[in-house]
Parts: structure tokens; sequence; C-alpha cells
């Protein structure tokens, strides 16, 4: 039988990849140089979710946990903090922002949860009431369209009036209009910020529908792809050579089997 691992083994584990017998490309590694790795492994996590893959999914929690377990380390190294520190933290804030389960605050909905959660969550911030620094406080790493979302969600919060879903398909069209004369112009700079300004309104018209653009953008891309293949290899036949097919007829065959 495999042996089963404390998690103080584990974090022992990586203190030895870290230490001067370990791993040198372990040792190498600081909080900037694992960035990428973070966020490579938070996605994996979320296609291990998607695909409904149980075992897949235990797999990439654990490399997700590595990449807590090395910042841990490498804080702990230079006196910043250390992983009891992370979990010590983390408790005090879950047991603060569920004063419903933990104190005296009754909650009996989904919705007053997430309003106190809301309403304590700004207690704890140095931006509290103070807008400026509340909407700048979204991470700019964030990918863009959940920034966006973000940053149009708190302006919400803050006064501004979203409007309703046909102001937001006029304002839409209305981009779509300087974008076209940009174009026409060519002037790649004002064309670069004028499509940005047309994404920023999709966003937006999203927030107004209440939908994740995030997920609907994910379920476009999986449609696009299955459509393609669809093409290239149709069900009968060997397929099409698209380089060899005229324009006309490649939208032909796209619509065949839209």
């Amino acid at each position: 039988m495999d042996k089963t691992y404390s998690f103080n083994e584990f974090m022992d584990i990586i203190r030895k990849l870290r230490s001067k017998e370990g791993c040198p490309w372990d040792r190498e590694q600081t909080h900037e140089s694992l960035r990428q790795c973070l966020i490579e492994e938070a996605y994996e996590v979320i296609e291990a979710i998607n695909n409904q893959d149980s075992k897949n999914l235990c797999e990439e929690l654990g490399d997700l946990l590595l990449q807590v377990a090395m910042h841990s380390v490498i804080a702990e190294e230079t006196g910043e903090f250390t992983v009891e520190d992370v979990i010590s933290e983390e408790s005090r804030k879950m047991i603060r922002r569920h004063p419903h389960v933990f104190g005296n605050l009754t909650a009996d909905s989904t919705k007053e949860v997430l309003k106190n959660w809301e309403d304590i969550k700004a207690l704890e911030k140095s931006h509290v009431n103070n807008p400026e620094q509340d909407i700048k406080s979204v991470p700019k790493a964030l990918p863009a369209l959940i920034r966006a979302r973000k940053v149009q969600e708190k302006a919400v919060k803050y006064g501004l009036d979203p409007g309703s879903p046909d102001k937001a398909l006029d304002d839409i069209t209305k981009g779509l209009d300087i974008l076209r004369k940009a174009i026409e112009i060519g002037e790649k700079s004002r064309i670069n910020n004028d499509f940005g300004n047309l994404l920023f309104q999709m966003i937006k018209l999203s927030v107004v529908l209440q939908i994740n653009a995030e997920n609907s953008l994910t379920n476009a891309i999986n449609q696009f792809i299955n459509r393609f293949i669809d093409v290239l290899y149709p069900q009968e036949g060997n397929g099409h050579n698209l380089c060899a097919v005229t324009p006309h007829k490649q939208e032909a065959l796209w619509w065949e089997k839209n």
C-alpha cells in the first residue's frame, strides 16, 4: 500500500527541495519566477472541473497546493511569513466573514450571505467608502474579461447606472461605427484603442444581462472548434482541404454545419 503523507511531511519535502541538498531548479525559484506556474496550475484545476474528472482534479489540486507550499517556504526562508501564518490568517478570515456560522448573525439565503461577506470585506479594507481606491484595487493581473467585469460591477455599486440591454446594444453599435471609421483611416493606435472600447462595451452588456462573459466566450470557442472539425472532417468523404477551397465555398461549408 502506498504511503500516506501528512501536511507537515509534505511541507518538509518542499523544504528539502529548497535546501542545499535539494533540487537546483526548486532552489532557484522566487515568488516572481513562479507566477506563471501558479496561473497555469489554477487553470488546469478549472479544466479538470469542467471535464468532471475527479481523478485529474485530485492531481491538479495537489499541483496547485504545491504552488502555495513553494511560496510559503520561500517566504519562510526570508522571514516574511510561514505556511502556518497563511493557514491562520485564512482561518481567521473565514470565521470573521461567516458570522452566521461562527457568530450571532443570521443569514437564511445565499443573497444575505453574499451581502454580509461584502459588508465585512469592506470594513477590512483601507479603501472602505473610497470608490477610487476600491475600483483601483481590482488586480491588474486578472484576465482582461474578468477584470473588466469586476471594474464595471464596482462602478455600479458606487452609483453608475448600468442601463438597459437596448442602451448597451446601442453603445455597441456606436462602438462598431467608430471602429469602422478608424479602420478606414488606417491609424493603428486608434484602431487598437477603439477595438478595446468595443470589447469593454460588450462586457458592459454581459453585466446588464447578468451573464458570465468568460463562460460565454469559452462556450463559443468550444463551439467554433467543434464546427471547424466538422467542416474539415465531415462524416462522409475524406474531408476538405480549406486551402484549396474558395472563400465562398468555405462559407457555404461553414453554414452547412451550423
